[in-house]
């Protein structure tokens, strides 16, 4: 179900003039470009590529998730027929550790570079799974062979796990600490706000280590052109931030690092940043002048890639009589694993920036503490910070609605943001750019959700099922998300003489559909069908500067440089029109892609007029051949999409087994561009909110030891498990901060999903006990159900 996504027309007026035939592509569901290749299996993958002479890279991991190196033996290895090269910390020493992504907090945190990521471990290992030793050898089973044969002789040491233990431990990981960085935001008199408080509620919620766990794993391939010293490579999420960090790394200018398009199976984030294997790949590629390729089996990415979401927060909440929220103090222990990876502590900042969501809290004051412990480095994913602080703020105030006596469904209406509160800009920024709430209406979209949910018929459902023994329970949460992070993206759009036009741009496709979205931005501009329009990303030979896509930011900012340029396109190619047809430019109308004089049958097509733009012609008028510009869309705001999850789910005494029953998620959307794409997001987003809620979980050995990896033991939802996603999107808080109103879509649907869950199994068993921790295990469920030790949950 999309209800009230009504297909509308982009807000500007073409600059070739208004027309009534012109055709609306902004808003209507054209579908996803991407899908055909992708189903057929014409993609082409990292995975993929070959090329000849290459070289096949295999990593010897640490074993222990604490320990010094004492010798590395590697002749064995060497002896191998076929093994080109066994790299030790030896080779790579000089290179240092991974640079992180300089994003503003090396101004804050002069050393933060100190917690990074060494390429190879060097005296010692931080967490099993670290790469120790490579090998090359010409093809991945002697690679794999000769790595068992390299043998690495430990000292264990003391092993931490614990996110508060690691900051008030004795155990030190690193010279100055395990506290890479301690973010405060803060506002009002919190002091004042709790003083005069009638009720004050303060509890713990901690959410589990889960990771986005995509279909295809991290792969990389890099070719070498010695004559050049040019390093080609294919693999990478991010490409130009790539390019940026390896090409510093190996001392090279930014242009003889070429980052080549290939297809990305999956992201949502935790393939994002650079990792020790793409610096050896490339180092060894230009050290020997040999292609090299590397792709993790699962096990590696269970281990070693980028894992997410563990924190805790300690919630104290300050309520008047009346139950509204008078102040909120949180204090966060975010644990960051071993080292600092991509571009942290950035989470950590989203996550101490937006606990107070869609909210009227004057006051707050929160502390976050990035730490560090002897597990998996971590990394944004889907929603990074949101789903967390969002599970536990919407959890205390279920605790708190149930303490004071008041629904939570009232305590939410009474608490929300409304029109008459915005524009709300409480005085804190989130990474370096400041909150400033400015579009909508919570309190309105609450209700319109409660009621296109029919959940006046929710409710009465549970009571009559509970009346026949069924243990079934109903929970909501509210849900804000910040997109378009970043503050400028590129786009160029080129008209052909060919029939076609190309769209350049700096943001990356990783599942979410943009090469649809864009060619729609385009089409709607330059009036050309969405299927003549060809959309070029993740290549720096083509797009030499850009971005990339992650917080939900594509269709801003990428959709913004390209409708930029396309706009610049129109009025040019107008401009040539009038000349070529020897009429005023006010008497042209843009139909159907030609420009056609009004009242007259005279016209001329864009491609016709992009051929005669060859360079001759262009060069005698000083002018720029063909029909092309390049733009740069520049945007310091973001903008704040928000909504409700509800969630009926029914458990299994007997078992501990649940089965969600009803599943409806809400977002104000500002203005939808493609209603199927926004609910493939909707819907795929609602699958890992419930895979983090109820299934999945990075579990550890007290030694260190990982014991989730492989999907025997990681559990994620399957088709069977998922209910049927109810969306409800609204388009009527148009954001200002963009010229299409649109509100970043790509995480809304799982941000409140753990909150909702949890909530509702509470329901459902209604033993008194609040779920305070992720995710909710069956022998949770059957324990509650048999009245057994709460203490033992």
């Amino acid at each position: 179900m999309m209800a009230k996504a009504k297909a509308l027309t982009s807000d500007s007026s073409p600059s070739g003039g208004e027309s009534k035939n012109r055709q609306a592509w902004i808003g209507q569901g054209v579908l996803r470009r991407e899908d055909r290749r992708l189903l057929t299996g014409t993609a082409t993958f990292a995975g993929d590529l070959n090329v000849p002479g290459q070289l096949h890279m295999r990593i010897v991991r640490s074993t222990h998730a604490h320990a010094r190196i004492l010798s590395v033996h590697v002749a064995e290895a060497e002896k191998i027929p076929g093994v080109r090269m066994v790299i030790t910390s030896e080779h790579t020493r000089h290179l240092g550790s991974i640079l992180l992504e300089e994003v503003g907090y090396h101004e804050i945190y002069e050393n933060i570079e100190d917690f990074s990521h060494p390429v190879l471990a060097v005296d010692k290992v931080q967490y099993v799974g670290q790469p120790v030793v490579a090998v090359l050898a010409t093809n991945p089973y002697i690679a794999e062979d000769a790595a068992e044969l390299v043998s690495i002789e430990y000292d264990p040491l003391p092993v931490l796990l614990d996110p508060e233990e690691a900051l008030h431990g004795d155990i030190k990981l690193f010279p100055r600490g395990n506290e890479g960085a301690c973010i405060k935001k803060k506002y009002g008199d919190i002091e004042k706000a709790f003083a005069e408080a009638a009720h004050v509620t303060k509890h713990k919620y901690v959410t589990n280590r889960h990771s986005g766990v995509p279909m295809e794993t991290r792969a990389i391939m890099v070719q070498p052109d010695p004559a050049r010293d040019t390093l080609f490579i294919w693999g990478t999420v991010h490409v130009h931030d790539n390019r940026r960090i390896i090409a510093k790394m190996l001392n090279l200018p930014e242009v003889n690092v070429r980052m080549k398009h290939v297809e990305i199976g999956g992201n949502f984030g935790v393939k994002g940043g650079v990792f020790p294997e793409n610096v050896i790949a490339a180092w060894a590629a230009r050290s020997l002048g040999m292609p090299i390729k590397w792709v993790e089996d699962r096990n590696e990415h269970m281990v070693t890639a980028s894992h997410a979401r563990e924190m805790v927060h300690i919630l104290e909440l300050a309520l008047d009589a009346e139950g509204r929220i008078l102040g909120m103090k949180d204090e966060i222990f975010h644990n960051h694993g071993a080292y600092f990876r991509q571009a942290e502590p950035l989470v950590s900042d989203i996550t101490a920036g937006i606990v107070f969501g869609p909210y009227r809290i004057p006051t707050y004051d929160a502390t976050l503490h990035a730490v560090f412990t002897n597990k998996t480095p971590v990394g944004a994913y889907r929603a990074p910070g949101r789903y967390e602080a969002t599970f536990a703020r919407e959890r205390i105030f279920d605790l708190a609605a149930e303490e004071i006596g008041m629904s939570t469904a009232e305590f939410r209406r009474r608490n929300l943001l409304s029109e008459e509160d915005l524009p709300w800009a409480p005085g804190l920024d989130i990474v370096h750019e400041p909150y400033h709430f400015d579009s909508g209406d919570v309190v309105k979209h609450f209700g319109e959700a409660l009621e296109a949910a029919n959940w006046s018929e929710w409710l009465e459902e549970c009571e009559q099922l509970r009346a026949k023994g069924r243990k079934v329970g109903v929970g909501m949460g509210i849900l804000m998300d910040k997109a378009g992070l970043g503050l400028f993206e590129t786009g160029g759009v080129e008209v052909s003489s060919a029939g076609r036009v190309t769209v350049t741009t700096g943001g990356s496709s990783v599942g979410q559909g943009i090469e649809t979205v864009l060619a729609q931005i385009v089409a709607e501009e330059l009036q050309i069908a969405p299927e003549n329009i060809d959309i070029v990303h993740t290549d720096t030979e083509l797009v030499p500067e850009g971005v990339g896509s992650w917080s939900s930011r594509s269709t801003v900012m990428a959709g913004g440089a390209a409708r930029k340029a396309a706009l610049a396109v129109v009025e040019k190619a107008k401009r040539l029109a009038s000349e070529m047809l020897e009429v005023d430019p006010d008497d042209l109308e843009l139909v159907a892609g030609s420009f056609k004089v009004k009242g007259a049958d005279k016209q001329i097509s864009m491609f016709d007029i992009a051929a005669a733009r060859d360079p001759w012609t262009a060069a005698l008028e000083d002018d720029r051949p063909g029909l092309a510009v390049d733009s740069i869309y520049l945007n310091n705001a973001m903008n704040y999409p928000y909504g409700v999850t509800l969630v009926q789910i029914e458990v299994d005494p007997g078992t501990g087994g649940h089965k969600i029953l009803r599943f409806f998620t809400s977002t104000e959307a500002g203005k939808v561009i493609n209603p199927l794409t926004t609910r493939g997001q909707i819907v795929g987003a609602a699958v890992q909110g419930i895979g983090g809620a109820l299934y999945e979980e990075f579990l550890y050995e007290e030694d260190g030891q990982p014991i989730t990896t492989s999907f025997m033991d990681y559990l994620l939802p399957g088709a069977q498990e998922m209910p049927d996603v109810q969306c409800f999107v609204t388009e009527d808080a148009k954001s200002p901060d963009n010229p299409f109103g649109a509100k970043g879509l790509g995480e809304v649907g799982l941000i409140a999903v753990g909150a909702a869950v949890a909530a509702a199994v509470d329901d459902a068993i209604a033993d008194g006990t609040h779920i305070d921790r992720l995710p909710i295990t069956p022998e949770q469920i059957f324990r509650r159900c048999q009245g057994l030790n709460k203490a033992e949950l």
